[in-house]
């Protein structure tokens, strides 16, 4: 954070005779370059960049190396793209003001600089740098994307905050069941917050429920596996779909913040999906002996009318271990569909699926989820299928119900 005095500084009007780019620089840019202090980069970038990585002890090379990587545009200096880069967290919402104020005062120094050196024929003409010695952060673009807080949110949205129904409603603040148990012991357990999944991500962020790191020692899992003790018993079981979704969640955060991602290639596969939590319940009653007290995985596909076939992505999934004295299997279904498509943009606002015939395909894992938890249920694992006709209600008590005696391989 910049302070007063500083921020004063750069704000302050360039006297009359202070116009040449190098005058303006050591008034205005120079302070940024060498403060102590992160720049208002920090609102939109947990690591990987700061203003000042764009910055070289002179005037001259600043300009240069920002011209050469086209981050200035010498017509139209006011609309350089590094006023943009430095202008873009502008609409965020409820952002700290010390943030808003930094930034202004970055711009309005970098405007005017800018400006100065454009009007510079000899600057603007003069040969290009050497590659290495232009500025700029030490990570690839695509790394400083993947630590964007817009990009963490995306991440958070498509995984935690997609399997919160997992969680019932015990944790979602203002459900019925919260209330009771924030009554009993305290606000720590609405960490679903009421406002959706960015200050639901800010209050884990803020919590000890990460332990960024020791990932796998987060409390965030550790307490639906029931391996640190959980009032609501157990949730999550190694390697099945809740675990995953938090788990990689919590490693990919844990290495932006350790700022471990060195190129693109380490980066995580992009998911190509888009996941959307529900509370709608499938349930399989009669479930085969083989079932018994294992984990079970169901993909869910729905009928494509216009193909006649079902379609080739499932557009539901869950998984639950069995439990085999009662021969049942049900859990709520998270719903999945391509980004952008028409089923996206629907289920951002009300997740749900249309009443019709679909196709429940079921998979048994034989015990290699709980020695990697990375490992995914394939065509080897597939146990069998059945259709089933449904409006797809949501709630506890309006469960879809699958006979398990009808689930076999065509």
């Amino acid at each position: 954070m910049l302070n007063a005095a500083f921020a004063v500084l750069l704000l302050a009007p360039v006297a009359g005779q202070d116009t040449t780019p190098e005058q303006v620089f050591e008034k205005r840019i120079a302070p940024i370059f060498k403060s102590p202090n992160p720049s208002s980069c920090v609102q939109c970038h947990l690591v990987g960049v700061d203003l000042k990585n764009y910055i070289r002890p002179s005037s001259k090379e600043t300009f240069l190396s920002l011209r050469d990587q086209g981050l200035v545009d010498l017509d139209k200096p006011e609309k350089s793209r590094i006023l943009a880069l430095i202008d873009m967290g502008k609409t965020e919402k409820g952002a700290a003001a010390v943030h808003q104020k930094n930034r202004n005062a970055e711009i309005e120094a970098f405007t005017a600089w800018i400006k100065a050196c454009c009007a510079d024929k000899e600057l603007r003409d003069a040969p290009k740098l050497k590659v290495e010695d232009l500025a700029k952060p030490p990570r690839p673009v695509e790394v400083i994307r993947h630590a964007r807080k817009d990009q963490l949110l995306e991440s958070f949205t498509n995984s935690v905050w997609a399997m919160r129904f997992r969680c019932m409603s015990c944790h979602i603040e203002g459900s019925s069941e919260n209330k009771k148990l924030v009554a009993e012991n305290g606000d720590r357990v609405s960490w679903f917050k009421a406002g959706g999944p960015e200050a639901t991500l800010k209050y884990l962020m803020d919590s000890k429920l990460i332990d960024a790191k020791e990932p796998a020692k987060s409390l965030l899992l550790l307490k639906p596996l029931n391996e640190v003790k959980h009032a609501g018993g157990t949730k999550f079981i190694l390697g099945d779909r809740g675990y995953k979704a938090f788990r990689g969640f919590i490693e990919d955060y844990a290495k932006i913040m350790a700022d471990k991602y060195e190129t693109a290639a380490d980066l995580p596969k992009k998911e190509t999906m888009q996941a959307f939590g529900t509370d709608i319940w499938l349930k399989i009653a009669n479930t085969p002996p083989a079932w018994a007290d294992k984990l079970v995985q169901v993909k869910v596909f729905a009928w494509d009318a216009t193909k006649k076939t079902w379609e080739t992505e499932p557009t539901a999934s869950t998984d639950r271990k069995v439990w085999g004295q009662g021969k049942l299997f049900q859990h709520t279904l998270t719903l999945a569909a391509a980004p952008g498509s028409a089923r996206a943009k629907a289920w951002k606002s009300k997740p749900d699926l249309p009443n019709g015939k679909y196709l429940v395909r079921a998979y048994l894992d034989d015990g290699k989820l709980a020695k990697d938890w990375t490992a995914e249920l394939g065509a080897g694992d597939f146990v069998g299928e059945a259709e089933v006709t449904s409006a797809w209600p949501a709630g506890y008590g309006k469960m879809t119900t699958l006979d398990g005696s009808k689930v076999k391989k065509p």
